[in-house]
């Protein structure tokens, strides 16, 4: 079975830390790394039409942004390294989308930061490494 690292981005110091550690692992082991930052999303239940497609406009929008400005130069700068990677971005739920992509990729660990989250909301909402760690199928590395 081969090695597949999934990395979570979100442009943080936690998280390029992150990501320097699943790529030293994955190096090490000739493991594929999947590199994914997660927009943060959410439906809206009672939107018109118009709403509905002017939301659709913003996330096309978002989606291009997220490449052109987190994705796409940390995967080109890993290539060039040598490093086997590809990259995902995907909306919704951090911790949720991040365990659905690494069931489906195959991902056998899955790499974020600590963020900086602390105090009231992250006791009424969690952490994103928290809630990893309670759903994920497979090991779950937090790096500082």
């Amino acid at each position: 079975m081969s090695q597949v690292y999934l990395v979570g981005i979100d442009c943080s110091d936690c998280c390029n830390r992150a990501l320097d550690y699943a790529v030293s692992e994955a190096t090490a082991e000739g493991a594929e790394v999947i590199v994914a930052h997660v927009i943060e999303w959410s439906p809206f239940t009672f939107s018109t039409a118009d709403e509905n497609e002017q939301r659709h406009k913003r996330r096309e929008a978002e989606l291009a942004r997220a490449h052109s400005e987190i994705l796409d130069p940390v995967v080109d700068r890993l290539k060039e390294q040598g490093v086997k990677v590809r990259g995902v971005i995907r909306h919704g739920h951090i911790a949720r989308t991040l365990k659905s992509l690494g069931d489906e990729v195959g991902a056998t660990s899955i790499v974020v930061g600590r963020r900086g989250d602390s105090g009231f909301k992250s006791h009424l909402f969690g952490s994103v490494p928290g809630s990893l760690i309670q759903i994920a199928k497979v090991p779950v590395t937090v790096v500082p």
